[in-house]
């Protein structure tokens, strides 16, 4: 019997395309500010530059600008673009589902990867810690633990007092979301939408990075419950 269900953040509950657009923009605004330049041409250089290759935008975007800088110009761009109050909402299907599943007296849990501060104020600007009975950022504890590593499942398994059958994991990253869940009989379930930032490729062959499921829409988690 399922009694809990648990997310990942980061193109699951959320569009991660959103996130850096509005990560984007506040750094294009500080740009056109510190050189007198024309915010729009900056912002749309930025996102042409992130579709061609999503490394070192910010250096490329400064060099094709023809501005001259330093590590630290770049670190403080980062630093805002980490730090900055996301303009973000949760997808339709996930407001939802989690509506759906508060209503029906589920247990909800995150786990999600990321700088900490980053997902912080993704939490933050979409208001919706109240929702959940645990939150787990593992970046908080400790980078050596972000997923695929055991620890965020085994607090999460405390803190919602269910055994790991009991708990249904959904997440998009068939890199790290699902190997460590299947090796400790979670119901895994991939949510596979068309939107997503990152073009992921099977893991090595490696069937056990595979989740037992896979849905397009959240929706359909009621399949499962």
């Amino acid at each position: 019997m399922i009694k809990a269900v648990v997310f990942d953040l980061d193109d699951t509950l959320i569009s991660e395309r959103e996130y850096i657009k509005s990560g984007f923009n506040a750094v294009c605004r500080k740009i056109s500010s510190d050189y007198n330049l024309d915010y729009k041409s900056i912002n749309k250089l930025i996102n042409d530059l992130f579709s061609e290759d999503h490394k070192k935008v910010f250096n490329r975007l400064l060099d094709l600008l023809n501005i001259e800088y330093n590590l630290f110009y770049i670190k403080e761009l980062v630093n805002l673009y980490r730090n900055h109050l996301p303009d973000i909402t949760l997808y339709e299907d996930a407001r939802h589902i989690l509506n759906y599943l508060s209503i029906k007296g589920y247990k909800l849990g995150i786990i999600t990867d990321g700088y900490a501060v980053a997902q912080r104020q993704k939490l933050r600007a979409l208001n919706i810690e109240n929702i959940f009975d645990c939150i787990i950022v593992t970046d908080e504890l400790g980078r050596e633990y972000w997923k695929p590593h055991e620890k965020s499942y085994k607090i999460m398994k405390e803190k919602l007092n269910v055994e790991f059958n009991e708990m249904i994991y959904v997440g998009d990253n068939i890199n790290k979301d699902f190997v460590t869940a299947n090796k400790l009989g979670i119901i895994t379930i991939m949510i596979n939408k068309s939107d997503r930032i990152y073009n992921i490729k099977f893991y090595n062959s490696d069937i056990s990075y595979k989740s037992l499921y896979e849905i397009k829409n959240l929706r359909d988690l009621k399949k499962f419950i």
